[in-house]
């Protein structure tokens, strides 16, 4: 039960609002993420290795970088909001990213196709597990005893006091990161994708790769859109009756990672493409929200935990889907016209300079 239970008096707004969620944000934008992370990582390391000449000081100050993100990712999980992703990523980060700091790229190719290998056999085991038939007893008391688990976390998250809600964060972040170690692969595959990308300068050289992104981009809208669309209409299926065990929930929900990775390409091949003024002029309004993008991250939890949880105003209790969305939407504006503000009159973002001096302390 990902969004909740639709009210009896939801609106068409409330269905859209759902839908728009699971058709274009959900799994689409950590594929992106875990890209550029991968991506990312050897430009660092290659801006480290041109000043110093050594590969070793690339790895310590990478390593650094990652260690940080694992301390805000824990901070982050346990004090403020349960749903972490930083912290998956440190992990993968120094399993993986690493270790292909200052490799050739064949041997990078290497990791890569093992890794893709790993995440195959994950997925068809996934998909199989997703085809066995239930009993429709079976099949009720595990869709129950979701929705029950659900609506008891959301009873705390709402109305509870501090401690309780610090108690219930600490729990379902520790089960959250224990059931996000199944995405290691996955998240493994789309950084050594996006390293290998800026080791063939297809990232980095887009205007020299325009037909592989236009294929990027045609693959991606045709497994992308159809997949989501479905994907979209069994969650509002599912949040207005969740106690009604929809049979292709399960294997749909086991091709998530596919079908979104395909939906996120597509929109990375779109920012490849673009040549025309008004895309330049969207990539110049997002840029300064990408250069905070920890900064961002955090404070977006912040206004959550203030917004609707019990202990701050409490919004949690009576807003419904349409509120949510727009509320989301109000926060990510503020951050936009915020980060443009901020880095007019700074180098970097608050936690980005806290994250630069630690990186680069002796």
């Amino acid at each position: 039960m990902r969004y909740g239970v639709l009210p009896p008096y939801a609106g068409l707004l409330d269905v859209m609002a759902i839908a728009f969620t699971a058709f274009f944000a959900e799994q689409k934008f950590y594929p992106i993420f875990a890209f550029l992370f991968g991506a990312s990582a050897i430009l660092i390391s290659q801006s480290i290795f041109r000043r110093t000449r050594r590969w070793s000081d690339a790895q310590r100050l990478y390593r650094r970088r990652l260690l940080w993100l694992f301390g805000c990712g824990v901070a982050h999980g346990t004090l403020i909001w349960f749903g972490d992703i930083l912290t998956v990523y440190a992990i993968v980060g120094l399993w993986v990213l690493f270790g292909i700091i200052g490799l050739r790229a064949r041997s990078v190719l290497w990791h890569l196709r093992l890794w893709i290998l790993v995440f195959v056999a994950l997925l068809g085991i996934n998909l199989w597990l997703s085809l066995r038939t239930l009993g429709v007893e079976e099949e009720y008391l595990l869709v129950t005893s979701a929705v029950d688990n659900v609506e008891a976390a959301r009873q705390v998250y709402a109305y509870g006091n501090l401690f309780s809600i610090g108690w219930q964060r600490v729990m379902d972040y520790i089960t959250v990161t224990t059931q996000s170690l199944l995405i290691v692969p996955h998240v493994a595959v789309l950084f050594l994708l996006g390293a290998w990308s800026v080791r063939r300068g297809w990232l980095t050289r887009p205007e020299r790769h325009r037909g592989l992104w236009r294929r990027v981009l045609t693959a991606g809208l045709l497994i992308g859109l159809p997949f989501n669309l479905l994907w979209a209409v069994l969650k509002v299926m599912e949040a207005a009756d969740p106690l009604h065990p929809w049979r292709w929930d399960y294997t749909v929900f086991a091709l998530l990672p596919i079908g979104g990775s395909f939906f996120a390409a597509a929109f990375v091949a779109i920012f490849m493409l673009a040549g025309s003024g008004w895309m330049r002029g969207v990539q110049s309004v997002l840029a300064p929200v990408g250069r905070m993008a920890l900064s961002n991250y955090i404070t977006q939890s912040l206004i959550g935990v203030i917004v609707f949880q019990g202990f701050g105003f409490g919004l949690g209790q009576t807003l419904r889907p349409a509120y949510w969305m727009a509320i989301a939407f109000g926060i990510m504006l503020a951050q936009i016209l915020f980060s443009r503000w901020w880095l007019s009159r700074h180098a970097q973002g608050p936690l980005e300079a806290l994250a630069r001096r630690f990186i680069n302390k002796t």
